[in-house]
């Protein structure tokens, strides 16, 4: 990500060489690779609309979107300075015609999004109110939630139409939760992301489909970084050059 500084409390930063702008605070929660991934893990049908949970200051939304010409994104975010960065990465981007914030609590979900959204894609807080880390001196806003994952996972597939597709990108101590919390979904994919070969998998990215009953499949997944620290080819198509996660469904 290159910074270009805008006033003193947020920058305007690059994604995928580039194409793709995010505003955010100057200090505290940065992007990270994580939402680039999870834009990467689906690609729904011309004219679907995605929600992405949780969007935090949008950059998986807005990855997405410069992806998929034809794809409606809308971003549901209930801290609302990140949401209010989101509103100014869209102006940034050019995505007002197909693109809103909605600021709001996964908790109640507005109702016109209740069973309509073709796809939820999500990279929600990773610790659960109460079992935060104790880091003095850091935003930990990003980083907590007052709702169970189980909780957060079953309100986001609420959103969704029959058939419709979920992912989330978590810790892989979590899978095990992710998968029970989607007893109502099939054809789930687990998709590992390996730091580098040879290592244990510290995220993974999950994907589903609502009332379905196929099978769930472990995919090959995706080695990060090579030895000397540099992405892999795989990973730079994706990180870079912002091309779909391929994997085995």
């Amino acid at each position: 990500m290159t910074p270009q500084v805008v006033g003193t409390r947020t920058t305007v930063d690059t994604l995928h060489n580039g194409r793709v702008k995010v505003v955010q605070p100057k200090d505290g929660y940065r992007v990270a690779i994580d939402p680039v991934l999870l834009a990467a893990s689906i690609s729904p049908a011309p004219g679907s609309t995605v929600v992405d949970v949780g969007c935090g200051t949008g950059a998986a939304l807005f990855c997405l979107l410069s992806r998929l010409e034809s794809v409606r994104g809308i971003g549901l975010e209930q801290h609302e300075p990140f949401a209010n960065l989101a509103r100014r990465g869209i102006k940034e981007n050019d995505f007002s015609a197909r693109a809103e914030l909605v600021s709001g609590d996964l908790s109640q979900p507005p109702e016109r999004l209740i069973g309509t959204c073709d796809a939820v894609m999500t990279n929600p807080p990773f610790f659960e109110l109460g079992t935060v880390p104790d880091r003095p001196h850091q935003d930990a806003t990003h980083a907590v939630t007052d709702l169970s994952l189980r909780s957060w996972i079953t309100q986001c597939v609420s959103l969704l139409k029959r058939g419709g597709q979920f992912s989330i990108i978590h810790r892989a101590e979590r899978l095990a939760d992710i998968i029970q919390a989607l007893s109502g979904c099939g054809s789930i994919v687990v998709i590992p992301l390996w730091p580098k070969a040879n290592m244990v998998a510290k995220r993974v990215i999950v994907t589903a489909l609502k009332d379905r009953k196929s099978p769930t499949t472990l995919s090959p997944g995706l080695v990060l970084h090579s030895d000397d620290n540099a992405y892999t080819d795989e990973a730079a198509t994706i990180l870079r050059g912002g091309k779909a996660l391929q994997f085995v469904s």
